[in-house]
């Protein structure tokens, strides 16, 4: 199949790379899938969640444990058994980013990451119920360039 995605021009995906987000993403309940694309050069820790059904929807998202690799979210059992899991360790996450200009001014949503099941291929976007993160830690936090893609 082929779509136009919003940063990547024409692609090309199949049916299975598909993440289906039975709740949608916050503030976009309506969206239910999405792929997943990498930027290029940036190994798999900056990457794009884009609509497969509105082509003009995409969210720049970062692997946390690139930014944190202490990150420990922990999901509430209803969340675990939505994505069919026991643990929150068989899930992967990924954290949402709000781009900014300077890049310094950027800040990634550590409080509500998105859990997907790598299995099924579900996704939820979920809020930590623990105190440790915040929903807008900026970039230059943790160390990240100013000539960084986030």
């Amino acid at each position: 199949m082929k779509l136009q995605a919003k940063y990547f021009g024409e692609i090309d995906y199949l049916e299975e790379d598909i993440l289906t987000f039975p709740a949608g993403l916050f503030g976009f309940e309506e969206e239910h899938q999405f792929l997943l694309l990498p930027f290029e050069g940036s190994a798999g820790s900056l990457l794009c969640f884009q609509s497969v059904n509105t082509p003009a929807l995409a969210f720049v998202a970062m692997d946390p444990f690139s930014l944190l690799p202490g990150y420990t979210p922990v999901l509430q059992p209803n969340e675990l058994k939505e994505l069919g899991v026991a643990d929150s360790q068989e899930l992967g996450f990924y954290v949402l980013c709000v781009v900014k200009k300077p890049v310094s001014g950027s800040t990634v949503n550590l409080k509500c990451p998105v859990a997907i099941n790598p299995d099924t291929r579900v996704a939820r976007q979920v809020i930590l119920e623990a105190d440790d993160y915040e929903m807008r830690h900026p970039l230059a936090q943790f160390g990240t360039e100013e000539g960084a893609p986030c």
